[in-house]
């Protein structure tokens, strides 16, 4: 197979598939004819000579002599490269010798492609999940979100698809895939109905509409392949005898099994807990915290694309900033036409999290503007020291809202934070004279507060000054009208589960797996994560071709 790289056409070119076939045709310097197969590996957009929006494809095709092909062509500097791609191939015989049912403790993304995984491979796995199943989920948050009326075990945090259900439902990672696991959970995804495209977008992404069906579809292919999922079904103590697993309890009733994965989110404190009172291996670890950032979409938009004058897909920023303290602050879990949805999971607590659907299409866009904290920040040690921060902002959060997320235009939480200095920074009042009808976009209730109460004073005054810096570099990004809410506080699990490189804890067949013990950060590292640790228990389980 032929890969070639960097090419360029038009955002409005017309008829891709022909205009990708006739400048393929063109570089390789063969009739168009002679291609026998085009396919799209990576599709991007170039934005960098507004309003010339260019599409940049790496596309895959086949001919009859490739090598000869590739030599006539003449391209270098690695536009063009002859490939060989190797599918992922989970490395058991496909029998469980042992006939012990391994035990999954959650469904979010972790979870559900461990026991995909394990399924398939003929281990019959049972999963776990204190939630409900997604629609009963739906309902659940979306009464949380209309009466105010929370279910600690099924809300935005908990059930079937873990807290990536309710966000945008981006497909990115940073983590490095020479195993091809990547690429195996894009491939996953789309047999369970995500659309194709995320096999070769830049940023692919499915939002919540879609991850809706797509998780119902991956349970339904667990269950055909031997596997049990039950739902409401919390796990609240791990069955040890001399070191090693045997099983857990759940709703107060044994379930043995010799394996039990910990898939449980960065959100089942509780859990972390009964884990610390069994001695689990475990420690601290940074995360990050911060607010909520709403501009309008059209402005975001215009800031990204200029005016193209053309439909594109609404733009997205990745942003980041170093303070004068040393402290980075960055965008987090961007959402192009999302919203602002209160996150919640315990009474008295308030967390915000950003959604989006598959769309796009609301009227703002928003960003978690967060700074990086580690255990030396937190006030406090041991291994639930994150976690009682996390409360602290939380209960903070929730006073200052009276149980409503609590929203601050930029110009009040600055001036708040560093009263007269440097003034001339602020963009003041530019949002509403332009955008008169721009408001907070918010799931569930929401009411103007001192969002500036929330965070500890040198977090407040790192995010101002990476805004500030931001502003810089995309003018109105600062503005006083854009609206802060909070507390961003879930970015990611303040605690992790150690682990070995059989992926085991030192207690002997618990396997801390995803982003919630530490070793993800996002849907799809997560999803990987389960991958890899499903490897590691058929590996366990003696089943593995060596």
């Amino acid at each position: 197979m032929i890969r070639i790289n960097q090419i360029k056409l038009p955002a409005d070119c017309g008829d891709e598939e022909q205009a990708l076939q006739k400048k393929a045709a063109k570089l390789l310097r063969v009739e168009a004819s002679a291609i026998l197969s085009l396919s799209i590996f990576r599709k991007s957009i170039d934005a960098r000579k507004k309003p010339d929006i260019f599409m940049v494809y790496t596309v895959d095709v086949k001919v009859a002599d490739e090598q000869k092909t590739v030599k006539k062509s003449g391209l270098k500097n690695g536009q063009i490269q002859l490939v060989t791609q190797k599918p992922y191939a989970f490395p058991t015989t496909g029998k469980n010798l042992s006939g012990d049912r391994p035990v999954i403790v959650g469904t979010g993304p972790a979870g559900l492609f461990c026991g995909y995984m394990l399924a398939k491979a003929g281990f019959r796995p049972v999963l776990l999940e204190r939630g409900q199943e997604v629609h009963k989920r739906l309902a659940d948050v979306e009464r949380f979100w209309t009466k105010g009326e929370l279910d600690p075990s099924s809300n935005v945090q908990f059930g079937e698809g873990g807290a990536g259900t309710f966000s945008d439902g981006k497909l990115t990672t940073t983590v490095k895939d020479p195993d091809g696991r990547m690429r195996e959970v894009l491939h996953i995804f789309v047999e369970a109905g995500a659309p194709k495209e995320i096999l070769y977008d830049a940023k692919p992404h499915l939002g919540t509409d879609i991850l809706t069906d797509v998780v119902v579809n991956l349970r339904k292919k667990i269950e055909d392949f031997g596997g049990e999922v039950r739902f409401a079904s919390q796990v609240t103590k791990l069955l040890v005898e001399d070191g090693r697993i045997v099983g857990v309890e759940v709703n107060g009733a044994a379930l043995m099994s010799p394996a039990v994965v910990l898939a449980i989110g960065h959100s089942a404190r509780d859990t972390f807990q009964m884990l610390s009172g069994l001695s689990v291996p475990m420690e601290a670890k940074a995360f990050a915290v911060g607010l909520r950032m709403e501009h309008p979409r059209e402005m975001i938009d215009r800031l990204q694309y200029g005016d193209a004058g053309m439909v594109l897909p609404a733009a997205s920023y990745k942003v980041t900033a170093k303070t004068a303290s040393g402290r980075g602050v960055y965008s987090f879990c961007m959402c192009p036409g999302g919203y602002v949805v209160n996150a919640s999971s315990e009474p008295g607590r308030t967390a915000v999290n950003g959604m989006s659907y598959s769309g796009r299409d609301g009227a703002n866009s928003n960003s978690a503007m967060i700074v990086t904290i580690s255990p030396e920040d937190y006030g406090a040690d041991g291994p639930l020291s994150g976690i009682a921060f996390q409360r602290k902002l939380e209960e903070r959060a929730f006073g200052i809202g009276r149980g409503a997320v609590p929203v601050e235009r930029y110009g009040d939480f600055r001036r708040a934070v560093c009263g007269a200095e440097g003034g001339e920074t602020l963009q003041e009042g530019r949002l509403a004279a332009r955008y008169p009808d721009f408001s907070p976009a918010i799931k569930g209730a929401w009411q103007f507060a001192p969002v500036h109460d929330i965070l500890p004073d040198f977090l407040n005054r790192a995010l101002v000054d990476g805004i500030d810096q931001i502003g810089q570099k995309m003018p109105g990004f600062n503005d006083g009208d854009a609206f802060l809410s909070g507390v961003e506080s879930r970015t990611s699990s303040p605690v992790r589960i150690l682990r070995d490189k059989t992926g085991q804890s030192a207690v002997r067949g618990l396997f801390p797996c995803g982003e919630g013990a530490g070793y993800a950060g996002g849907i799809t590292s997560a999803a990987m994560d389960g991958i890899l640790i499903a490897e590691k228990v058929a590996f366990a389980c003696g089943n593995v071709v060596r």
